[in-house]
């Protein structure tokens, strides 16, 4: 679905009033959920997890996170519920596996490191253990109680902090902002903005570290799209946020086309894009994420021709990744 214009107002409007009641309905049962004692497993158990719905930048921080742990020596294993996907799991990604099976976040994961999908998150912590996990590292999953986190991040925009602060559908809260500070030992803001400050200012009082980081895009890729009239497409938690970048970079995004977040192609809509982007000689562009949905589909078989592909990493600022790595050490400790 694609979030509502309201929920990322400061102030709750007169929709998200009308929804109200339902969204404390949801927040109340979240927050009693989160209480659950969790199973934990033989090895550390590290989360990423966004307060809200929509794109923060978890899946580059996830992936930022298991680069240093394999830096110190380890072998982090990814988990994660594989949004979007048919299979239940427990099952190890193979690089032959589509989204429509296991999601898209799933198939960037496991380009780095073993990744299982699992819907029971205790089950898929066996299969990491299985796999060599002498850590396991969760893309999502912090509002899941089943297992128990050693270390828990959570990921905001910071150009949206958490909108009107309101559960959903009332807002894009996941659960109350302060029974989700409570079980979390940082806050990582990703990009720019002073939407995420507040809740920064509420993390430092419940003793969280907050951290630091932007989303910085690939620099080969970047360079073949400086100057380049483009044809922008996303179907991410904030597309505005990928075509921002590409006009950042120097690219001329003539034609922006967002979609719903996880969006599933279909090949009408490839030749739709394609036609607009040859009838204007403009340049097909899209995200990471997106490209990984679209392999193995009849609009990927149209499209992966005439596509460029702009990945992205997160990159800390240098206090925090400091931080980090003193919260990672005694994670592991």
């Amino acid at each position: 679905m694609q979030a509502p214009p309201f929920w990322w107002h400061p102030r709750p409007t007169l929709a998200a009033n009308l929804l109200r009641p339902l969204g404390a309905l949801y927040g109340a049962v979240a927050e009693r959920r989160l209480g659950h004692p969790g199973h934990a497993p033989q090895v550390p158990v590290i989360c990423l997890g966004n307060p809200t719905v929509g794109g923060a930048g978890k899946t580059p921080s996830a992936l930022m996170l298991a680069r240093r742990l394999q830096g110190l020596g380890r072998h982090p294993v990814f988990l994660t519920r594989g949004y979007g996907g048919r299979l239940p799991g427990p099952l190890l990604v193979t690089p032959r596996g589509i989204a429509a099976d296991l999601g898209d976040e799933p198939l960037l994961l496991a380009r780095l490191a073993p990744t299982v999908v699992a819907r029971d998150r205790v089950a898929g912590a066996g299969l990491a253990l299985q796999a060599g996990a002498d850590v396991i590292v969760m893309d999502d999953g912090f509002q899941n109680p089943a297992l128990e986190k050693r270390l828990s991040i959570l990921v905001l925009d910071a150009a949206v902090g958490i909108g009107n602060g309101l559960c959903l559908p009332a807002g894009p809260m996941r659960a109350p902002l302060a029974p989700q500070l409570a079980r979390a030992q940082a806050l990582l803001l990703v990009g720019d903005g002073t939407a995420g400050d507040e809740v920064a200012r509420h993390g430092r009082a419940k003793g969280l570290a907050v951290l630091r980081g932007r989303l910085a895009p690939d620099a080969e890729a970047a360079s073949r799209l400086i100057g380049r009239r483009v044809l922008a497409f996303a179907g991410i938690g904030r597309p505005d946020k990928f075509f921002a970048t590409l006009r950042g970079i120097g690219a001329l995004a003539v034609r922006t086309q967002p979609f719903p977040d996880h969006h599933a192609f279909r090949a009408a809509e490839a030749g739709d894009l394609l036609h607009r982007a040859q009838a204007e000689d403009l340049t097909l562009v899209t995200t990471e994420k997106d490209a990984v949905r679209l392999t193995g589909t009849p609009a990927g078989d149209i499209l992966a021709p005439h596509l460029e592909v702009l990945p992205v990493r997160l990159v800390l600022e240098p206090e925090s990744a400091e931080t980090l790595d003193t919260l990672i050490a005694r994670a592991l400790a």
